[in-house]
């Protein structure tokens, strides 16, 4: 009687489930962090982040300043960054590496210009000058919002999304096309022809076939 063995067999089956379970999970992680974050900073960035007001003829005028008043920065790394997280998919290899890490650097780079514009004056300073008609006139009562640390949280988001790119993103699936890895054209089947259907056979000899032939 023979002895069985306990040694356990390996499942490469599973270990590749495993892994495109991963690869996916992944993926749908960093789609929706991208997006999220690319979201959230256009929205935030549009918002009012601080307010004042401007001595005028013996009076006060209240004055405010948006996202896009006090840096213009991350708005257009937000849409960078929107660009880049589609770009990851029609890339391969060092492409896709490159296209990811821009995809870091716009999180990075729109969170850091929200956080130090978060405290910024200089807007409503400019515009007290233009309303006032002087221009060594400054803002007083000046307050913030929180909708520049709103920006800065849609910036971490892309950040994220970008990180995640870098370690994952080899793979993941890149568009289809028409030819394969090598560059080549793939193979059309061809169709099949039922000799008793006589529109096959008409078909058939419309594309110089030779609908008798054997196969």
């Amino acid at each position: 009687m023979g002895y069985v063995s306990a040694v356990p067999v390996p499942q490469p089956r599973a270990e590749a489930a495993t892994a495109a379970t991963s690869s996916r999970r992944s993926l749908a992680a960093a789609l929706f962090l991208g997006a999220v974050g690319a979201v959230v900073v256009l929205l935030a960035s549009g918002r009012t982040w601080a307010e004042g007001t401007a001595a005028v003829g013996g009076g006060s005028l209240p004055l405010g300043a948006d996202g896009g008043d006090v840096t213009g920065v991350p708005t257009a790394l937000a849409i960078v960054g929107l660009a880049a997280l589609v770009a990851v998919f029609a890339v391969r290899r060092a492409g896709r590496l490159l296209v990811s890490a821009l995809l870091a650097l716009s999180g990075a780079g729109a969170a850091l210009a929200a956080f130090l514009g978060a405290s910024d004056s200089a807007a409503l300073d400019e515009k007290a000058a233009q309303t006032t008609g002087d221009a060594a006139a400054t803002v007083n009562a000046l307050t913030h919002s929180a909708w520049p640390y709103v920006t800065v949280a849609g910036g971490l988001l892309i950040l994220l999304a970008g990180l995640l790119a870098l370690r994952y993103g080899k793979q993941w699936p890149a568009m289809s096309g028409r030819y394969e890895r090598d560059g080549t054209p793939r193979p059309r089947k061809a169709p099949v022809v039922d000799p008793d259907r006589p529109e096959d056979l008409w078909k058939a000899l419309d594309r110089g076939e030779d609908p008798t032939r054997e196969a």
